[in-house]
């Protein structure tokens, strides 16, 4: 076994024990609250699970050659760790088995939505083989997951405190933000169904630079490049601009169609109510001031180290590969799109006193924006971050 079979292995066994001891927090969220045996055996084997997924990143490190950054599939896993290394710092102080149950699962999400992707090494562009880039990346990445913990904490918040047998804005926009979560959990479920169908096809295009191209697809192809040759599969039932990664609008849409027969099957045929109130029972049991506090100071926590990694050592690593140090680039800008949206929320925290609802949801509102730059700005918008 060579050691990126083995980084597989260790990160397939982290997953399983992120998911059993999610499955640990669960049994402790039906009793009181607070520590309790379920509890620390949830939280033992989230930090186990942790040191497997650790072993995975060091073992890729030792068998591509590089830190496992530089593709959509590392970063996303190493975002997923970082996650789960917020959670861990915050459980270590609050002892709540609730947040467990809330932010395992999207870590877990996560890093499954981070299998969906090709997981090939492959060599590093010049760009990508500054000591900076792995510098800016982790640093950024540890910033936007313990920001994540803020979400789970402030999307418990808004839960708890709604009262769902009334009609009211945050009644409609927590639903908004299930259906977001059920169109992650839709993509994971139709791209394994569709590797395990073989819906594999290949297009090939001429870039708007002149060079000629391939999109290798692995669901049916709805998007296709403009004036794109089928080389092996079905072609393209709509044709994009170039300027669009029609590859990826492709994964964007399939994933909006597997949220939504996910969503009315949970909504309408297995629950018959609304999710975010089947959540109610469960964040009942936290704090509402506990869950304010929280989100407020991993907000403190994570926005300076993530102006650190995803600003600061950025803007660095540009000069070092672009010879500028901001350029405009989708990525860049969405970065300090991040920055300046945190800044708000502690500003108007801080000197407007925004508590409660209007504070939890800026954090649920933060973790939309970094899940955007994650996802529709890499996945769609075309750039130099476009390999990220």
């Amino acid at each position: 076994m060579n050691l990126l079979q083995l980084s597989s292995n260790l990160l397939l066994t982290s997953f399983i024990v992120y998911l059993v001891s999610t499955g640990f927090f669960a049994v402790a969220t039906s009793g009181k609250k607070g520590p309790t045996r379920s509890g620390k055996i949830a939280f033992t084997l989230a930090i186990i699970g942790f040191l497997a997924q650790l072993g995975y990143f060091f073992t890729r490190w030792a068998g591509a050659g590089h830190v496992p950054v530089s593709n959509l599939y590392e970063y996303t896993t190493f975002f997923g760790m970082m996650m789960v290394l917020g959670f861990l710092i915050v459980y270590a102080i609050y002892k709540n088995n609730v947040l467990g149950l809330v932010a395992m699962p999207v870590a877990l999400l996560v890093i499954a939505y981070a299998s969906m992707f090709p997981d090939e090494v492959q060599p590093l562009i010049p760009a990508l083989q500054s000591v900076w880039l792995k510098i800016h990346v982790t640093t950024a990445a540890l910033g936007e997951g313990i920001l994540a913990v803020s979400f789970a904490t402030g999307l418990l918040y808004l839960i708890h405190a709604t009262d769902f047998s009334k009609e009211s804005k945050t009644r409609t926009w927590l639903e908004v933000v299930m259906f977001s979560l059920a169109c992650v959990v839709g993509y994971i479920l139709v791209g394994l169904l569709f590797k395990a169908t073989g819906s594999a096809s290949t297009i090939e295009y001429v870039a708007k630079n002149g060079a000629t191209m391939t999109h290798d697809y692995t669901m049916p192809v709805l998007t296709g490049p403009e004036g794109g040759k089928v080389l092996s599969g079905s072609g393209a039932v709509i044709e994009l601009p170039n300027f669009l990664n029609a590859n990826k609008v492709n994964t964007v849409l399939w994933s909006i169609i597997g949220g939504v027969v996910l969503y009315v099957l949970l909504r309408f045929v297995i629950l018959r109510k609304r999710l975010a109130e089947s959540l109610k029972p469960i964040a009942r049991k936290i704090d509402l001031e506990t869950a304010d506090e929280i989100s407020y100071r991993s907000v403190a926590i994570g926005l300076p180290i993530f102006i650190l990694g995803g600003l600061i050592f950025a803007m660095i690593w540009a000069q070092m590969a672009w010879s500028r140090y901001w350029g405009w680039d989708p990525k860049e800008v969405w970065a300090l799109i991040t920055m300046l949206f945190y800044v708000f929320y502690l500003h108007m925290r801080i000197q407007r006193g925004w508590i409660g609802k209007k504070s939890a949801w800026l954090c649920v509102g933060g973790f939309a924006v970094i899940m955007f730059n994650l996802v529709f700005v890499n996945l769609v918008v075309a750039g130099l971050h476009s390999y990220a």
